[in-house]
């Protein structure tokens, strides 16, 4: 687990290095998200979860917010997932984390479904949902990350997913709250503020 952890952070390093930017948060005014009406529901969007036979269902998790993340085991962001695994257990009946992993950033998430779910469960004790593995940006873009990042489809808010480890917060009627960087902690009050709303 040492050995990870010095890895994960090197990994970090690196890419702070490297002047790779995390992106820069945002958030939907109050006023602004109350009149939203998406242009297509979030609820509607097709995805399989990290075993890649089971279809999930987003719409089970209307009346909950949802936090979306793409996260990578070989990033130096990774040890969030002991976090976001905190997160999903300080709010069971408020919240519903979901994990996209993804190999789009430094080729972090180089695994498969079967490693990925092992690594997550053996070093963070993961048992939130995670979904398959996707593409979350460019010309091979999943719907998920087409509706969370284009205002043409959420209503509200243009954004890009920088790097591994960024958030989208999603509230219980499928109205997108806000975007995180990669450098906002899964237990930042800028979070937690907004789920406890």
């Amino acid at each position: 687990m040492r050995k990870l952890k010095m890895k994960l952070l090197a990994s970090g390093a690196m890419a702070l290095m490297t002047g790779c930017f995390f992106g820069k948060s945002k958030t939907v005014d109050a006023q602004t998200a109350k009149e939203a009406n998406p242009n297509e529901s979030i609820y509607n969007i097709k995805i399989m979860q990290l075993d890649e036979k089971t279809s999930l269902d987003l719409s089970q998790y209307k009346g909950k917010k949802i936090l979306f993340v793409n996260t990578a085991s070989e990033c130096g962001f990774t040890p969030q997932y002991e976090d976001l695994q905190k997160l999903q257990n300080k709010y069971p009946e408020k919240l519903v984390v979901i994990g996209s992993p993804c190999n789009q950033f430094g080729g972090q998430e180089p695994g498969g479904s079967e490693q990925i779910a092992s690594f997550c469960k053996k070093n963070f004790g993961v048992t939130f949902m995670m979904t398959q593995k996707l593409e979350v940006k460019g010309e091979n873009q999943h719907p998920l990350y087409q509706w969370l990042t284009r205002k043409t489809k959420n209503g509200v808010l243009e954004s890009e997913v920088k790097w591994n480890f960024n958030k989208f917060l999603v509230d219980e009627n499928g109205k997108l709250m806000a975007y995180f960087a990669s450098t906002t902690g899964p237990m930042s009050s800028n979070i937690t503020d907004l789920i406890d709303k």
